[in-house]
């Protein structure tokens, strides 16, 4: 437990923890979100005639962000997709 406690004690090291820590936080906030304009019952209806499929497995991927169609379901395919 004092190895742990003196990542806090370098100033250097407790930044970037802290900046892991606060990416995760947003991260998690944003993937909560779902994207405005989506019908969730029939959203749920896709997944569920898709069970076992391609699409559960991306869901299994995106941590259960696309079932819920949230705003970082996408990840970073649109801004490629874009700069293409």
């Amino acid at each position: 437990m004092q190895k742990f406690l003196k990542i806090f004690k370098i100033p250097d090291l407790r930044n970037k923890v802290l900046m892991v820590l606060l990416w995760l936080f947003v991260f998690r906030l944003l993937a909560a979100i779902p994207v405005p304009g989506i019908n969730p019952q029939q959203l749920q209806s896709l997944f569920e005639g898709q069970q076992g499929g391609i699409l559960s497995l991306f869901n299994m991927f995106s941590g259960g962000a696309l079932s819920r169609f949230t705003v970082f379901a996408l990840g970073i395919m649109p801004y490629i997709s874009a700069s293409i």
